[in-house]
């Protein structure tokens, strides 16, 4: 009986120690490139980010949704009651009307899992320190 235990345990050990996910980190060049092609026309990223057509979107990661100043944003928006967490973000770019029904964004979604990271990547090096 010992023996027993002693091997499911040791499997239940093995399983979680080698069955953890990857940490997708994503190619934040390739994301900068992508960002200026798909984001940059209505997003700003960096020290002089400010909001304009889109709100800036320094810090994203970890911020609630509608919470910068300088940027109106739609009732939609405002209700949704997000954190923009990676999970959070990666199903809004995939699909933001799903997302947030009635938002004022103007794109149809990424259905591309690399570029979805790639992008988090390089949104991520806009994040405080």
């Amino acid at each position: 009986m010992k023996s027993t235990v002693a091997v499911t345990f040791t499997l239940l050990l093995c399983t979680g120690l080698f069955s953890l996910p990857a940490a997708a980190a994503g190619d934040a060049e390739a994301g900068a490139t992508l960002f200026k092609r798909l984001c940059g026309g209505c997003h700003q990223v960096g020290t002089s980010a400010r909001g304009s057509f889109g709100p800036q979107l320094n810090g994203i990661i970890g911020r609630a949704s509608a919470s910068t100043t300088d940027y109106q944003y739609s009732d939609a928006m405002k209700s949704a009651g997000l954190v923009w967490t990676r999970e959070n973000l990666t199903a809004y770019l995939e699909a933001p009307k799903k997302v947030v029904p009635g938002t004022r964004m103007i794109f149809w979604g990424l259905d591309d899992p690399e570029k979805v990271e790639n992008l988090l990547a390089y949104l991520q090096t806009f994040q405080p320190q």
